[in-house]
C-alpha cells in the first residue's frame, strides 16, 4: 500500500483531478487536431480521450467519489505518453499544459505501485488499438470527417460534465485500487 504522504497527496489531488476533468479532455483534443503533433503523440492523445466513450469504464462513471478518477488518471498517463512521443510544433502553453498533466503521473505511481501502475500503463498504451462508439483511433487521426464527429462527441461530453464530489476518505483509496486490480489484465493484450 501507499506510504502516508502519498495517501495524503492523493485526497489532496483526486478533487481537482475530478473537476478539472472536462478541461484537461479539451487540452489533449487539441494535441489531437493538430496535424503537425508527431502520429503516435495524436494516437495517445486520441486513446485517451477515446477511452471517455468505452462501454466497460475500469470504473463505473456512477460511482460515488471515484467514479471518473480512472478517466483522470487515463488522461494524465496519454498526456506522458504523448509528451514522450514528442508534441512537435505545439505552442508553449500546450506544452505546459501536457508537462503538468503528465506530472501527475509520478503520484499515480506512488498509488498504483510498480506492478499495477505497470498494467496500467499498458491498458492506456493499448487504447490507441482499441475502438469506442465503432470508431478506431486510427481513423480519429487519419480521416477529417472522424475526427470532426470526434471533436463534436468530446465537445459534447465536455459541456455535459457534472464533476462527482470527491471526499477525502481513505477508503476511496483502497476502493479505487481494488478496481484496478481486478478489471486491469495481469497480461499483455489490447483493452
Amino acid at each position: 500500500m501507499a506510504s502516508e504522504e502519498i495517501k495524503k497527496r492523493c485526497l489532496d489531488s483526486f478533487g481537482s483531478w475530478i473537476s478539472s476533468l472536462a478541461g484537461d479532455i479539451e487540452t489533449l483534443l487539441v494535441l489531437v487536431k493538430e496535424e503537425s503533433t508527431p502520429r503516435e503523440s495524436r494516437e495517445a492523445a486520441a486513446g485517451g480521450i477515446n477511452y471517455l466513450f468505452k462501454s466497460l469504464d475500469l470504473i463505473p462513471d456512477g460511482i460515488d467519489d471515484i467514479g471518473y478518477l480512472d478517466d483522470a488518471f487515463t488522461i494524465r498517463v496519454s498526456a506522458k505518453l504523448a509528451k514522450e512521443a514528442g508534441l512537435g510544433p505545439a505552442g508553449a502553453e500546450l506544452k505546459a499544459k501536457i508537462a503538468s498533466l503528465s506530472g501527475d503521473v509520478d503520484l499515480i505511481k506512488g498509488l498504483l505501485g510498480p506492478d499495477l501502475y505497470a498494467r496500467f500503463e499498458a491498458y492506456v498504451k493499448g487504447l490507441r488499438l482499441g475502438a469506442a462508439r465503432g470508431r478506431m483511433v486510427s481513423e480519429i487521426v487519419e480521416d477529417a470527417s472522424s475526427l470532426k464527429e470526434f471533436e463534436a462527441e468530446v465537445g459534447q461530453f465536455c459541456k455535459d460534465y457534472e464533476p462527482l464530489v470527491f471526499h477525502k476518505d481513505e477508503k476511496n483509496l483502497i476502493k479505487l485500487t481494488a478496481f484496478f486490480d481486478a478489471k486491469l489484465p495481469r497480461e499483455s493484450r489490447v483493452p
